[in-house]
């Protein structure tokens, strides 16, 4: 599975393995129901009420719905293409914004991989204060340790580690479903209707929605979890099943989890919760069993979501290192069907922004919001690509040019995403060109590997963007402007 000169001697590649609809949409759900599940609460109510929640949820859940339905269509009618969020953004833009859709796609599921350990040491650090908010040095060095105990777990094999996967999916989406039942029966509709309208500190209804976008963002990341390892599937079709089934059974919980949380606590008081908030929300309705056993279940379900996160992380490297959009050494396989290299620098990414974050005033919020702004380009490509597909005549689209409504709602999905990069605002956008434009270094690499022109005219003009905004990042954070 590398470029490398073969030889006679040469040991053929591993064939993939290959997972059945069940697996991939566990392979959904399991990427999107993490950390963010668990923050919500405390997420929407430090933003909005019940009113701006619904509108938020509404729009939230329709526009990644569109955005499934652009993965849907995608997997079937351009089955040639693996790794898509990657593959889509090269095919329709071109190799170097297939570049940054890679890199940026990676880069977010890695900060994404931070949340994960600070929500976790945060939790333990209730009842072990050396641990803080998950965000001192000793919370650093046990979440160090155990994201590269899963490196070691991970590198054993794919089939291992999806199987894995299946069983903490179904024993994560317990606790959750607990907490909704037991919230709607200790439902206290005088105080959902006092967190209607939001507080005073929440402004106008149009603000507060906009405050809940990159909260909404982040907890469906990993919707095109089935069509990242799509190469792994057993039926292409059920690349696109397993898309939306997972994010309907997911829709439905995350929803459930925020709008029930209203009618238990005062939108002030959740606001000023301990992160996971959903436990400090079960502890005033049933009392400390239910923050124990809420915090028992955040554990299974971000050590699940790790997984399936850091799979699918590596997966991105290793299909673009094998379509000569990455170094090559990115492209090499164990016999086991791993991307290794791939699989070493997702660890080392994922450890330089856990030690990045002790220097944040809340690292969890702002992982989170940096996870969600460094995804949008990747997504906001996707559905661009959707659009051209269906707006002119593609020889390699199956079943020729796609039906008016797949255009549209590739349309709808294009539109929500440009909104989503609105709604990160200026510092998210400044910090995503810090990251991305360093980045280059691994495409010029790609490039002189191959013997090619470095950047064509277009390419150029890219570039100059990417680093005249890494510039303005970099310039904003040493003047204070914008901070971590």
């Amino acid at each position: 599975m590398t470029h490398a000169a073969t030889t006679d001697a040469a040991p053929e590649p591993p064939p993939p393995a290959k997972l059945t609809l069940f697996t991939l949409t566990t392979m959904v759900v399991g990427s999107m129901v993490g950390a963010g599940v668990f923050s919500l609460p405390r997420r929407f109510a430090e933003e909005t009420g019940v009113a701006g929640a619904l509108i938020a949820w509404a729009i939230a859940g329709a526009g990644m719905l569109t955005l499934a339905f652009v993965f849907q269509s995608l997997a079937v009618r351009r089955p040639d293409l693996d790794a898509g969020v990657y593959a889509y953004a090269k095919a329709g833009f071109g190799e170097y914004l297939g570049f940054f859709s890679a890199f940026g796609y990676w880069a977010s599921a890695c900060v994404g991989n931070v949340t994960y350990w600070v929500l976790i040491m945060s939790t333990v650090g209730a009842v072990w204060p050396a641990l803080g908010d998950g965000d001192t040095a000793l919370a650093i060095v046990l979440s160090s340790a155990g994201l590269w105990a899963f490196f070691f777990m991970i590198r054993r094999g794919v089939k291992e580690a999806a199987a894995i996967n299946r069983i903490v999916t179904v024993a994560k989406i317990v606790p959750i479903l607990v907490f909704v039942v037991l919230a709607l029966f200790y439902f206290d509709a005088g105080v959902f209707a006092d967190n209607w309208g939001g507080a005073d500190y929440a402004g106008s209804l149009f603000s507060q929605v906009r405050g809940t976008m990159l909260a909404t963002v982040f907890v469906f990341l990993g919707i095109e979890g089935a069509s990242v390892y799509s190469r792994h599937a057993k039926k292409r079709s059920d690349v696109g099943r397993a898309t939306l089934l997972g994010f309907l059974s997911v829709f439905a919980i995350f929803a459930s989890v925020v709008i029930v949380s209203y009618g238990i606590m005062p939108m002030e008081r959740i606001a000023e919760l301990r992160q996971p908030s959903m436990a400090g929300v079960l502890e005033d309705a049933v009392g400390t069993w239910g923050k124990v056993f809420i915090s028992v279940g955040l554990i299974v379900s971000v050590l699940g979501a790790y997984l399936a996160w850091t799979l699918m992380s590596a997966e991105v490297l290793f299909v673009a290192a094998k379509d000569d959009d990455m170094p090559r050494f990115l492209g090499r396989a164990n016999h086991a069907d791993v991307p290794v290299p791939a699989l070493v620098m997702t660890t080392v990414l994922t450890q330089i922004v856990l030690v990045v974050t002790a220097f944040s005033d809340d690292a969890f919020n702002f992982a989170l919001d940096l996870t969600s702004a460094l995804s949008l380009i990747p997504y906001l490509l996707a559905a661009g690509f959707a659009v051209r597909i269906g707006a002119r005549t593609d020889p390699l689209t199956a079943g020729g040019r796609t039906s008016r409504g797949e255009l549209t709602v590739a349309a709808l999905a294009t539109l929500y995403t440009a909104f989503l990069v609105y709604a990160a605002g200026l510092r998210f956008v400044l910090m995503s060109f810090i990251l991305y434009a360093p980045a280059t270094v691994l495409f010029v690499m790609a490039r002189r590997e191959q013997g090619r022109t470095l950047f064509s005219p277009r390419e150029a003009v890219v570039l100059a963007v990417s680093v005249a905004g890494a510039v303005v990042g970099v310039v904003a954070l040493a003047a204070g402007w914008i901070g971590l």
